[in-house]
């Protein structure tokens, strides 16, 4: 982007600021900063996670090489961020942990059961640059929202939004951690806010509570052991050691951030298009897994359900189902797909099968 030397003499930079502020909540956005764009630190964190091999299948993450750390690299003339939250949990919507207690229902993840967040937030954001380039005239800006190689998070916590928590989520003091996050990189010389502090201490729940343990350590997440990456990053099939500890998940998991304890600040979403679709805060694993491809693809239309695929939803709930409470219903929903064209699905309603007589043989026994 061309460099914007200066803002017009007539503008106080601080009162730009706080308008810009106020733009951002009229357009749905919780909060907003301004973060600069020194991350190395951030960077070091992050190239040992990937030397690690933490990052599992997901070759993205370092296909951009320092870039990802480097905003003014990433987009040339960068010398400000602008972060966006937006909160995400609907009103209403069915009670986590009732559904997660509940084996006979399928799991998803609060942030995708409504209206895919991403072009939603990209046109905010876009609107935002519009209001601004009013008040200052043409300047040079990108939008982000989880679609570039961008470390938004500890670009937000810079920007005051929150800091990083154990469990590697940003944690806000008013807000707990059900917001989504968007960036518009700027050649803007505003005023930087000021990094949030930390506010975690030796509390370790996300740590403990993790169904997979995939939190190695404070701060530090082996990405193939998390639900969320199994249930949509993971194109193959879920080693099986992780499959019993997935329990009824079926599309990511948010277990660590339920049993935080910031969770008690946790806003409601003010936008109607996160309000749930079709049911799925609580749909039952046996009516799901009968959907046909034609209508899984018309019911997640517009939805992040849609990045696992068909195939990979029927995986993910064959093994809920092989996680259930035996029943007739169950056993009848899966030998329904035994001879399923993808070998994947077939592999992993085997395997739930298996289980499901594993289960009853127990049972028979015990009486």
């Amino acid at each position: 982007m061309p460099r914007m030397p200066d803002l017009p003499a007539h503008l106080d930079p601080h009162a730009l600021v706080a308008d810009i502020r106020d733009w951002a909540k009229a357009l749905g956005f919780s909060a907003l900063g301004v973060a600069g764009t020194s991350l190395r630190e951030d960077e070091a964190h992050l190239e040992d996670w990937l030397a690690q091999g933490l990052h599992g299948e997901m070759a993205y993450m370092q296909r951009h090489g320092r870039k990802r750390s480097r905003p003014d690299e990433l987009e040339p003339g960068t010398r400000r961020v602008i972060c966006v939250r937006m909160d995400y949990m609907p009103p209403g919507v069915r009670g986590a942990w009732s559904v997660i207690e509940d084996d006979q229902r399928g799991y998803v993840a609060r942030y995708a059961l409504g209206r895919d967040y991403h072009k939603l937030m990209r046109l905010r954001l876009q609107k935002l640059a519009d209001r601004i380039a009013d008040a200052v005239g043409p300047f040079g800006y990108r939008a982000f929202v989880d679609s570039a190689p961008v470390l938004e998070k500890a670009l937000a916590r810079d920007a005051g939004l929150g800091w990083i928590g154990k469990h590697t989520l940003l944690l806000s003091r008013d807000a707990s951690s059900w917001f989504l996050l968007g960036e518009l990189f700027t050649d803007l010389p505003l005023p930087l806010d000021e990094p949030a502090s930390a506010h975690c201490g030796s509390c370790r729940r996300c740590i403990d509570i993790c169904p997979t343990q995939a939190i190695v350590a404070p701060y530090r997440l082996d990405a193939r052991r998390c639900i969320s990456y199994l249930t949509i990053e993971l194109k193959g099939a879920i080693p099986e050691p992780l499959r019993a500890p997935m329990g009824n998940r079926i599309f990511g998991c948010d277990d660590c951030q339920l049993v935080c304890p910031w969770n008690k600040f946790a806003q409601q979403a003010t936008e109607p298009d996160f309000a749930p679709r079709h049911g799925l805060d609580g749909a039952k694993l046996t009516e799901l897994f009968a959907w046909d491809e034609e209508t899984f693809l018309q019911r997640t239309q517009g939805m992040a359900i849609r990045r696992t695929g068909y195939e990979g939803w029927l995986r993910n709930i064959a093994v809920a189902l092989g996680n259930a409470a035996p029943s007739p219903a169950v056993v009848d929903a899966l030998q329904a797909r035994a001879d399923h064209p993808s070998a994947l699905v077939r592999e992993h309603v085997a395997w739930a099968l298996r289980e499901q007589q594993g289960k009853r043989s127990k049972a028979e026994a015990a009486d």
